[in-house]
């Protein structure tokens, strides 16, 4: 009879830790983003944490392009020098604005990571080049995430937020395939499609 209690009570221990997991991946997909490598650009599901999962990237997207922009400053060029302190100085104003809706929606004051943004070294004759190369990458990243919240999202302000920041990447992704063509003779081979 012991041994059929002891049974017993591992059996409820590990179905009651089963259905926990089960009620915690069901009620909070923000569990079920813990068990998984975060660094990807896929937002989830159309969900009630949807739009908190978009300013936890957008907040990280702006803020690898200040870092990137640090890297920046050591360009001879002028045009990369201005582009470099533009980033610098308007990024924060875009960050605020995203932790204030981070914590009037969700009540969540956690503050995000830093992404690991590519060392782009010492200066030379390609330094430019690394850091058009790197930005293009990353403003493609930033127009895939505006794409995919837009089919995501019903708040307004995320979906303004979506179209201002794509509008943005877009100008500044002629702008450096245009400095990139003219500096080093690199046209752009596949352009990012709508």
């Amino acid at each position: 009879m012991q041994k059929i209690g002891l049974s017993l009570a591992i059996s409820l221990m590990i179905v009651s830790a089963v259905a926990g997991m089960g009620v915690g991946y069901w009620l909070t997909p923000q569990y079920r983003l813990s068990m998984y490598d975060q660094s990807a650009m896929d937002l989830g599901q159309p969900d009630k944490w949807v739009d908190l999962r978009y300013i936890d990237a957008m907040i990280a997207h702006h803020r690898g392009a200040m870092l990137l922009a640090e890297e920046a400053k050591k360009s001879h060029r002028k045009e990369i020098q201005d582009l470099a302190e533009s980033i610098i100085k308007d990024e924060p104003k875009n960050i605020d604005e995203l932790y204030r809706w981070k914590k009037e929606w969700y009540g969540d004051s956690r503050r995000v990571r830093d992404p690991l943004v590519p060392k782009l070294g010492e200066w030379n004759a390609t330094f430019d080049l690394r850091f058009m190369n790197a930005l293009i990458a990353h403003h493609r990243d930033g127009i895939l995430m505006t794409r995919e919240i837009r089919l995501k999202s019903s708040r307004s302000e995320v979906l303004d937020n979506a179209d201002a920041v794509e509008q943005f990447l877009e100008k500044g992704l002629v702008m450096l395939h245009g400095w990139r063509t003219q500096w080093y003779g690199i046209s752009d081979p596949q352009p990012l499609r709508p």
